[in-house]
């Protein structure tokens, strides 16, 4: 663990600030005008990130999950429960992601060519994201901010429903 210390135009702070916490696990960003008033100091305590993992693999995330069957039960059950215009909430997304993975990976397996991996993937972008808003998320060893369209959005939903079913 180290701690950087940076003086900026105030402009930049949130600039920097998003560049460290993108290459550096951050901690809080601590801010403080200069002896003149012209600029921010900003001090941060920082650590290397964790060379990422592996993801999951499907064996082992859905290790605990019930049967695809009972999977597309609940999830239609949740989303007909809901009063119109009601959100649904992490816990639905989650599931309903891992469900399509799930089918996706089936349909791979098979051979099968359709559309089931489109969805799968829309559907771990839908929960990436409600993640990066909510900042709720198990994020060992990648978190949805250091996420972009050349990682693993399906591997993302395995590591959350690999954690989430061995914790809820």
């Amino acid at each position: 663990m180290f701690e950087i210390r940076i003086i900026c135009d105030p402009a930049d702070t949130d600039h920097i600030t998003t560049a460290l916490s993108d290459t550096f696990a951050t901690g809080a960003v601590r801010t403080y005008p200069t002896r003149d008033g012209e600029r921010t100091r900003l001090y941060v305590t920082a650590d290397h990130r964790p060379a990422p993992g592996l993801w999951p693999t499907a064996e082992e995330a859905y290790a605990l999950a019930p049967s695809i069957i009972r999977e597309i039960g609940w999830t239609a059950g949740t989303a007909a429960d809901k009063p119109c215009g009601e959100d649904l909430d992490r816990e639905y997304w989650l599931r309903k992601a891992a469900l399509l993975d799930r089918i996706a990976l089936s349909d791979e397996t098979d051979g099968i060519s359709g559309d089931a991996s489109d969805a799968a993937e829309a559907a771990a972008w839908y929960l990436i994201d409600m993640d990066r808003a909510d900042n709720r998320n198990h994020g060992r060893p990648h978190s949805p901010e250091v996420l972009n369209a050349s990682d693993d959005p399906r591997g993302y939903v395995r590591q959350e429903y690999a954690h989430w079913a061995k914790n809820d």
